[in-house]
């Protein structure tokens, strides 16, 4: 194995090509890869380029930096940014052809002034809150939004591309929202095309709806979560492909007798004779603390218990009898029976999504994958 620091995060661009290819079996509506958060921790640059190759039509970003991160790496193709601040420059993200959710008409203003500065006209989706309460314009505020975006648009500074919002509980079987958000959604667009607005685009779905609920379907689906080989929805499998493995050295391995306490408090006591292992990879580089006592990694064919504590840059391992051991796998795609990262997130009381996007600047990313994605697309490094 090759000398690692805190850890490597071995990324597999062939299962994001698999996931994004069962999202386009799932749908006739073009499928948008949700590349934010540095691609969920796995890299953005390298799980666009893979998404794009294998049938996604868009990629969505939270920020305008992600954005124009994407841009600068060669990555052509709409894009949709859907966080930004009213004051916000954005001459240079209206520049290079981002597509900007807009949610207030201060927010229009300010992709007004970046139109204006750019000398470009911008092209925007308009986000109404059809239940979840945090994202897009209220009911009040919508007539005012879609009239004002409209007088923009026939000025030449904007083109309403998309109209779209956001469910609250996809992922839940039972849904008891849907159907509501989805009313609410089309009472919108029919107030939006009453202004003169024809948008081409449409789309509500995230990943657990893009897989069980077609009826969301619309224009787009937005694809997350799902991207990265998390079934969104527990229980209904649509067979996904975890794409990132964590693995970490073991830099020190000690025998110590029975009734030994370790780490912290003595949170674990040896229960014989055992052969301690010290990972170098801690909460700083995004291993949930709060995982410690249920926790367990892969070492040598079997699962083994986290010992104790996890500490900020590392935690220790009970190896039993496996004192040869040279690295643990802390979670990966499961096929061996190593731990995935869902396990990881319930052993810590929260969801995949943190434990992904926590993973830290420490920790080394390497993509790995069939050899016909790499060459198709030079993928070689996250």
């Amino acid at each position: 194995m090759p000398e690692l620091t805190s850890g490597e995060a071995e990324v597999d661009v062939a299962a994001i090509a698999i996931n994004t290819g069962v999202a386009c079996s799932r749908t006739r509506s073009t499928v948008m890869a949700v590349v934010k958060a540095n691609g969920f921790g796995h890299g953005a640059v390298a799980v666009a380029r893979t998404a794009l190759a294998h049938g996604a039509g868009w990629l969505g970003v939270a920020t305008t930096g992600e954005a124009l991160a994407l841009r600068a790496a060669g990555i052509g193709g709409p894009i949709l940014c859907w966080l930004y601040h009213p004051s916000a420059d954005l001459r240079a993200t209206v520049a290079a052809g981002v597509h900007l959710s807009v949610a207030s008409v201060g927010q229009l203003r300010a992709v007004r002034h970046g139109a204006v500065s750019a000398a470009r006209t911008a092209r925007i989706h308009l986000k109404i809150d059809t239940g979840l309460s945090r994202g897009g314009a209220s009911a009040d505020g919508w007539a005012d939004l879609v009239r004002t975006a409209r007088r923009y648009e026939r000025a030449g500074l904007v083109t309403v591309h998309g109209l779209w919002s956001h469910l609250a509980d996809a992922d839940d079987p039972a849904g008891a929202r849907v159907p509501s958000q989805l009313a609410r959604f089309e009472a919108a667009v029919a107030t939006a095309e009453r202004a003169g607005l024809r948008p081409a685009v449409l789309h509500m779905a995230n990943s657990a709806a893009a897989l069980h609920r077609p009826e969301t379907h619309l224009d787009m689906v937005r694809f997350g979560i799902g991207l990265y080989g998390v079934e969104p929805v527990p229980g209904q499998p649509a067979g996904l492909r975890p794409a990132m493995t964590l693995r970490a050295p073991i830099v020190l391995a000690k025998p110590v007798a029975a009734g030994v306490g370790v780490s912290y408090h003595h949170d674990y006591v040896t229960g014989a004779p055992t052969t301690l292992g010290l990972v170098p990879v801690g909460y700083a580089d995004g291993l949930p603390r709060a995982a410690a006592g249920q926790a367990q990694v892969w070492v040598d064919g079997r699962r083994r218990p986290v010992a104790g504590r996890i500490a900020m840059d590392q935690f220790v391992v009970d190896l039993g009898s496996e004192d040869d051991a040279d690295h643990v796998v802390i979670f990966g795609p499961g096929d061996w029976g190593e731990p995935t990262v869902t396990e990881w997130a319930g052993w810590a009381g929260t969801i995949p999504h943190e434990v992904l996007t926590g993973i830290g600047a420490r920790v080394r990313r390497r993509c790995v994958g069939h050899r016909s994605v790499e060459l198709k697309e030079g993928i070689r490094a996250c």
